[in-house]
Parts: structure tokens; sequence; C-alpha cells
């Protein structure tokens, strides 16, 4: 049995009340901003959970690619298995774990798939070879081999050869609208700061400090 005894002081900073916006999105935004000047990379990579129809929990890493008052917007297959769990229950969680920091943001939310032209307008950005990547793997069916995925990259190539890649019927985005986030950052002897948004219907954002 293998363990792991190395252990280090979370040491990078304290977490006050007084610090905090009275809104979690502009907090959020904030820490992200100071994740990406760090530089940590790929500070906009969140970890997604979801749950399928036997009640099993997925995670899996997604790209946050817009943040507002709305909520967190990623951008996926519709034939993925996120997208399927998604359809199945639409509670999701996500995590922003930046571990240089000694931060992480958890976030718990409602998923909802955001307009078709939205996601037109998004698809229209990506990088060539990211859009013929999102033909390639929009059917999430079993591949004999990585020669076939290869194989299939280089047919949509030609196929849309010298012209605009119109984006796939089964691509598109999410939009997670939250109502709950924890910030929590690292402290001495393991007294952790963890500070709370809980959104109420009446009050709006309320701030509490777990222990």
């Amino acid at each position: 049995m293998k363990q792991f005894t190395d252990r280090r002081e979370y040491q990078f900073a304290q977490l006050n009340e007084n610090q905090l916006t009275p809104d979690p999105i502009k907090q959020l935004d904030t820490w992200l901003n100071q994740a990406i000047e760090l530089p940590i990379q790929d500070a906009n990579a969140m970890v997604l959970s979801t749950l399928n129809p036997e009640l099993e929990i997925s995670a899996r890493v997604v790209l946050l690619k817009q943040i507002d008052q709305t909520g967190l917007t990623f951008f996926t297959s519709l034939n993925s298995e996120k997208a399927q769990d998604i359809r199945f229950s639409n509670k999701v969680s996500v995590l922003f774990p930046w571990l240089a920091l000694d931060r992480q943001v958890r976030i718990k939310g409602i998923a909802e798939p955001i307009p078709t032209h939205f996601a037109k307008l998004y698809f229209q950005t990506r990088p060539r070879n990211s859009q013929l990547t999102a033909w390639v793997n929009s059917t999430s069916l079993i591949a004999d081999s990585k020669q076939y995925l290869k194989h299939q990259y280089q047919y949509m190539k030609q196929k849309f050869l010298n012209q605009q890649i119109p984006m796939p019927d089964n691509w598109g985005g999410y939009i997670i609208k939250p109502h709950y986030f924890e910030f929590w950052q690292g402290g001495e002897a393991r007294l952790h700061d963890r500070l709370c948004y809980q959104l109420c219907a009446k009050t709006g954002w309320k701030i509490s400090r777990l222990v």
C-alpha cells in the first residue's frame, strides 16, 4: 500500500470577510484574474461534476469560456457524456483548483443550454483545427484506434477545404447559473478560511464562514 506522508503549510494568504465583494461573480472574477496573472496554466480550467441516470457521479475538466452576471459558460459536444448527464439532471457543481495560490472555489448551480445562435458566434471564433475536431468528436462513438480519429480529421479537412466550417448540429454550450459559492484559502496548521455565498430568494447573496 502506498502512503503519502509529505505535508506542507499553506502560507500564501488569509481570507477575511472584509476582503470579499458582496457579489460572488465579481469575487470569482478577481481570483480568476489573479490566477491568470501569476500565471497559472489553464487558470480557466474547472472540474465539472454531473450525475447520470444510474446515480453515478462523473467529473472532468472543462474550460470556462465566459463569466458574467448570468453565470459560467462552457462548450461541448451535445452527444458527450456530460451533456447526457445534464439532460438527466441539470444540477451540477464545478471546482477551480488553483493549488499554486492555496486556493479553490466550489460552485453549485443549474446548467442550461445556451441559445444556438450564441454557440454559433463562439464556434466561429475557434481555431480552424478546433472547428474540424468538433466534427470528428461529435458522435461520442467508440473508436477502434487513434488512426480512425486521424482519418476522420483528414476527411473533414478535405470536406471543408477552402470554405467556412459550420457548427455541427450536436455541438453547443451550457451556462451554469450558480446558487452557491465557496471560496477556500488554505491556512497554517490546517486552519483554512472557507467563506461561502448562498443565494436567498428574498435577500440575495448571504456570506457565511464555514469551519
